[in-house]
C-alpha cells in the first residue's frame, strides 16, 4: 500500500498525529467500541439490529496545570461512550454519516474538545466492515449547533439522612420513595456518631470533619447497595444522567472551592444547603436532626422519622 492508503485504513490516532499542527494537542481515544443497533436506509436492515464499531479521537485542550490527579480537570472517556449512546437513543437513523456527525457535535460541546475523529463500521451487512469516518472541529461548527446548549437541565433532589435515618429499619422505604420521584437523588450525612479527633486548628479540623463525614457516608453505603459513594463533580454528574443514587463524600468539592460553605463543616444544615444550591436542586429532604439556614433558595421539605 502507499502511505496514503495505510493512513486511510490506519486507526483514528494514526490519522489524527499526521494532521497535528506543529504544536500537537493532547488526545483520548475510543477503540473498537462496539454496540448493537437498528440503522440503515435499505428495506432489510429494518427491524434488525446490527453491529456498529466505533473508534474516536478527540484532540483536547491542554489541561489547566497543576493537574493534580483531578478528574474534574479532564475530559472524561465517558463523555464519548455517552455521546454514542445518546445520540442512538435519540431516533433511528438511515445513515452512518448522520449518525458521526451527530456524536462529534455532541463530543464537541464539551469546551475542553478542540477536534474530532469519529469512525463507525457495520459489522454484519458484508463480508468485512463498512463504514465512513469524519474529522471536525470546534472551528467548523456554529456555536448555537452544539446539541447540549439549552438542554434541558437535571435538578436533583438531595437528601440528607441523620444517623438514625441511617441506622432506621425503613431505610429502604425511604431510598424507594425518593427513586419513586423520578429526579436524580444525592443523599447527604452528617458525623458519625462518636467523638471525632480534635485538632485545635480550624483548617486541620476541618479536613477531619469532612473525612469523618465520609466515613459516615460508606456506612450508609453498606446499609443499601444503591447507595455509591462519590467525590467529584464528574463522578456526580455521570450519576445523574444514569439515574443512579449516590452519596456525596464532601472533600473535594469543599476543600476545591472558591466560595465554599460557610463556617465550620459540622454545621450540617449549611454544608448540605451549599450542596442543593451548587447543583440547582429540586428541593432539599431533611429526615432527621437538622435543619436548613433561612433563606434557602431550594425548596426544604422535613421529613419525620
Amino acid at each position: 500500500m502507499t502511505s496514503d492508503t495505510s493512513l486511510a485504513f490506519a486507526h483514528p490516532e494514526e490519522r489524527a498525529l499526521a494532521s497535528a499542527p506543529a504544536d500537537p494537542r493532547d488526545r483520548i481515544s475510543l477503540r473498537d467500541h462496539v454496540v448493537e443497533a437498528e440503522i440503515g436506509a435499505f428495506q432489510q436492515e429494518r427491524g434488525h439490529v446490527q453491529r456498529l464499531r466505533f473508534n474516536v479521537v478527540v484532540e483536547v485542550r491542554p489541561a489547566p496545570q497543576p493537574l493534580a490527579d483531578d478528574v474534574d480537570r479532564i475530559l472524561s472517556y465517558d463523555r464519548i461512550t455517552e455521546a454514542i449512546a445518546a445520540e442512538l437513543a435519540a431516533e433511528r437513523l438511515n445513515l452512518l454519516e448522520t449518525l458521526a456527525e451527530k456524536v462529534a457535535e455532541r463530543i464537541l460541546a464539551a469546551p475542553q474538545a478542540m477536534r474530532v475523529f469519529v469512525r463507525i463500521e457495520k459489522l454484519d451487512r458484508g463480508p468485512g466492515a463498512l463504514g465512513v469516518e469524519i474529522v471536525r472541529s470546534r472551528a467548523s461548527l456554529p456555536v448555537q449547533a452544539l446539541p447540549e446548549e439549552g438542554a434541558e437541565a437535571l435538578h436533583p433532589v438531595v437528601a440528607y439522612l441523620s444517623n438514625d435515618a441511617i441506622a432506621a429499619p425503613d431505610l429502604s422505604a425511604r431510598l424507594d420513595r425518593l427513586a419513586a420521584s423520578g429526579a436524580p437523588v444525592i443523599l447527604c450525612v452528617g458525623l458519625p456518631e462518636g467523638a471525632v479527633p480534635q485538632t485545635g486548628q480550624k483548617v486541620t479540623q476541618r479536613r477531619v470533619d469532612l473525612l469523618a463525614i465520609e466515613q459516615n457516608a460508606w456506612v450508609l453505603a453498606a446499609r443499601d447497595r444503591r447507595c455509591i459513594v462519590v467525590a467529584t463533580r464528574t463522578e456526580i454528574d455521570w450519576a445523574m444522567r444514569h439515574g443512579e443514587m449516590v452519596v456525596w463524600a464532601p472533600s473535594k468539592l469543599v476543600l476545591d472551592a472558591v466560595d465554599g460553605p460557610k463556617g465550620a463543616v459540622r454545621d450540617t444544615g449549611t454544608l448540605i444547603l451549599w450542596l442543593a444550591e451548587q447543583m440547582a436542586a429540586e428541593r432539599l429532604e431533611l429526615h432527621g436532626d437538622v435543619s436548613a439556614p433561612a433563606g434557602s433558595r431550594v425548596p426544604v421539605l422535613a421529613r419525620p422519622l
